[in-house]
């Protein structure tokens, strides 16, 4: 998925998700999703009307499409900011850096690094503070070693740079 198109869905899916017009009951069942149970009807529901062409080409790619609704609804409805880089975000919520640093190790992988991006959702949703969920999503979703390290490189260097900014 091209990143374009990633930006796209992304911003779809978290206008749909944080909509007022979207059913409180779907909301609160996509927030509880576990990448270690299977989804409710209401991803499935959302997932054939929202997520692009391949979703669910692996149960693995399907968990992270998972992954990423949920903590969006977590978030909701002040989830999505394209504006605001994860890594920066982060920094200026003071999140650990012992935390950040088994978010973006080589060792957290599949349902691992799926629940730690859940619980930058919630660290970050508790004190109500949006960021480009693309960065997450390409967490998720980037298969190629290479194109992974670049994603965890851009996220670290936001981090800092923003620490070193506020000193």
């Amino acid at each position: 998925m091209q990143s374009q198109s990633l930006s796209s869905v992304i911003g779809t899916i978290a206008g749909v998700i944080s909509s007022d017009r979207f059913p409180t009951g779907e909301r609160a069942a996509l927030r509880r999703m576990t990448p270690r149970q299977p989804p409710p009807l209401a991803f499935y529901r959302f997932a054939l009307s929202h997520l692009p062409d391949g979703w669910d080409h692996s149960k693995e790619s399907q968990k992270d499409w998972m992954t990423l609704m949920a903590g969006i609804s977590i978030m909701s409805p002040n989830a999505h900011d394209p504006k605001s880089s994860l890594g920066r975000v982060l920094a200026e919520k003071n999140y650990s850096e012992a935390r950040l640093e088994r978010l973006l190790s080589d060792s957290a992988v599949g349902d691992v690094r799926r629940i730690l991006v859940l619980r930058v959702a919630r660290f970050l949703g508790s004190k109500s503070s949006p960021f480009n969920w693309v960065h997450a999503a390409r967490l998720l979703l980037t298969q190629d070693d290479e194109k992974l390290m670049a994603v965890r490189e851009q996220i670290a260097k936001d981090y800092y740079g923003s620490k070193r900014e506020t000193e």
